[in-house]
């Protein structure tokens, strides 16, 4: 239904109903179809909105289970020993507990979805709330039973960390499956908008569907796509291209043609519709702390600090391998020598397999695995070599031959690598790391892989928890690079933490 009079035109259509500004409304069926698309917008944006009223709804309740959890620790079933104050508290703690979510801006889109930024702010907002009820107690002396704080408040904090991981990862599998997808757009020279593409093509999870590009015209006719995206227009042409798709996403990579002030107007083109504006920066692999934006002169200065690779953090990484190291093996002593006996006695030849690899600084070591392929397998890899079934400068096969039948069940479940502990031990390896290359695949590195050896190579890594043997030569080079680039402490549990999933799955091990 439309309706008008001099100053709006309102149409209305099924339970939405949409206004536009006289002077500039669309007239008949345009009017119709524009709102049409309109309604469909909404609609398939819908899923945010319902996503942040769930977390939302799940915030309150998590406070009030951490409220009873919290009284019933403190008071048990005397009542009468609580105090009003206490009792007031526990009453309002929901309501002080969503308030804080909301001035702490966790239900901010932005923050949402991806990252670990949305964490974060719970954190800092349970941190601000337990400080203020401190503060507040003291200056006015409310008679606050410190034990129910000490309950309530932490409980609350898990409990919501928990429900928004849950819903994250519920959203993620969404995702997989093409549903909750942001529309987005790429603008930028070729090469990068290529790049860009393949990068957000390997991780599905994160939900942007990239649905066309805008690149910059070169004097000749424009393309009609480029490596099968679909090429929607030319610089001038990304605000037209946003609205005709109805996109949600721009992300714009360095491109001599979009200066500052180009870049500037492009935001303001944009604040007109609902689309959001991504800046990419030329260093990718550089994420985490080490990017800061920084005020410079009056500008905002994108500022990198250079990577931990040396000092006091390199002495903790150090003693955390060593020290986890040696627990592990003496945790895990009856499982080593379990399989220690297992492979000598279903084949002929050594327990373990000793073999030189590249490690920190280019040095040499020999690195140690429990035996998993028949005896004398290096003389026969010539006769594999035109089997490859790698990444062309990693020789894997998924059939071997060469493999033993308990050397398939320990590579599938990676138990071939636990004899490494004795390499980080010994100082030659860390935990987690870049794979450690042999001195032939060395010999075929680029300038950029030579990176990889200012860190010790890991047990795992992101290699290991990113597919492994599956895995292209350009993948594998991108994700040790970015590993030496953003080292910390933190990403070292992460990948800890991740390397359980990945060897449970046993994707890529082979």
């Amino acid at each position: 239904m439309i309706v008008k009079d001099s100053q709006m035109t309102q149409v209305k259509y099924s339970d939405v109903a949409l206004e536009f500004p006289a002077r500039r409304r669309p007239e008949g069926p345009l009017l119709v179809d524009h709102a049409l698309r309109e309604v469909g917008s909404l609609r398939r944006r819908q899923w945010r909105r319902t996503y942040i009223r769930r977390i939302f709804v799940s915030d309150v309740s998590c406070a009030v289970l951490a409220a009873m959890a919290g009284a019933a620790v403190r008071f048990g079933p005397e009542r009468s020993a609580a105090t009003p104050a206490s009792l007031s508290m526990a009453i309002a703690l929901p309501v002080v507990w969503a308030f804080a979510m909301v001035v702490a801006r966790t239900y901010e889109e932005r923050f949402l979805w991806d990252g670990p930024e949305e964490f974060r702010r719970v954190f800092l907002a349970s941190g601000f709330l337990l400080a203020t009820v401190g503060t507040v107690s003291w200056a006015v002396q409310l008679e606050v039973a410190r034990g129910f704080v000490v309950v309530a408040l932490p409980l609350a904090t898990l409990l919501t960390l928990a429900q928004r991981y849950a819903w994250r990862q519920r959203l993620t599998r969404q995702r997989q499956q093409g549903k909750c997808l942001r529309r987005t757009l790429l603008v930028g020279h070729r090469s990068g908008v290529e790049a860009l593409n393949r990068q957000i093509q390997r991780q599905p999870q994160q939900g942007y569907d990239v649905i066309g590009c805008c690149l910059p015209t070169s004097g000749g006719a424009a393309a009609s796509s480029l490596g099968g995206l679909p090429v929607l227009g030319d610089l001038d042409g990304v605000l037209g291209a946003v609205r005709r798709h109805d996109v949600d996403t721009v992300a714009v990579l360095p491109s001599p043609q979009l200066d500052g002030t180009a870049l500037r107007r492009l935001a303001w083109e944009l604040e007109k519709t609902s689309a959001a504006l991504l800046l990419v920066p030329a260093v990718t692999e550089i994420v985490g702390p080490r990017v800061q934006i920084r005020p410079v002169c009056g500008l905002s200065v994108l500022h990198v600090e250079r990577p931990e690779l040396r000092g006091v953090r390199r002495v903790i990484k150090g003693l955390f391998d060593r020290s986890a190291a040696a627990f592990g093996i003496l945790l895990l002593a009856p499982l080593l020598l379990g399989i220690a006996v297992l492979v000598k006695v279903t084949t002929p030849g050594s327990v373990l397999f000793r073999q030189e690899r590249v490690g920190h600084r280019g040095r040499t070591f020999r690195m140690f695995k429990f035996r998993t392929m028949v005896a004398g397998a290096d003389q026969m890899l010539d006769m594999l070599a035109g089997e490859n079934d790698g990444n062309g400068v990693l020789f894997k096969k998924k059939a071997d031959p060469r493999i033993t039948r308990v050397g398939a069940v320990l590579r599938r479940s990676s138990l071939d690598e636990l004899p490494q502990l004795l390499n980080v031990l010994a100082g030659t390896m860390s935990l987690v790391g870049p794979r450690p290359p042999l001195p032939s695949e060395v010999d075929r590195y680029g300038v950029d892989m030579h990176r990889r050896f200012l860190v010790k190579p890991g047990l795992t890594g992101l290699w290991q928890i990113s597919g492994r043997s599956d895995l292209s030569w350009d993948e594998s080079v991108r994700i040790d690079i970015r590993y030496v680039e953003n080292w910390s402490l933190t990403f070292d549990l992460l990948i800890l933490w991740r390397t359980l999933g990945a060897v449970m799955r046993g994707s890529g091990a082979y």
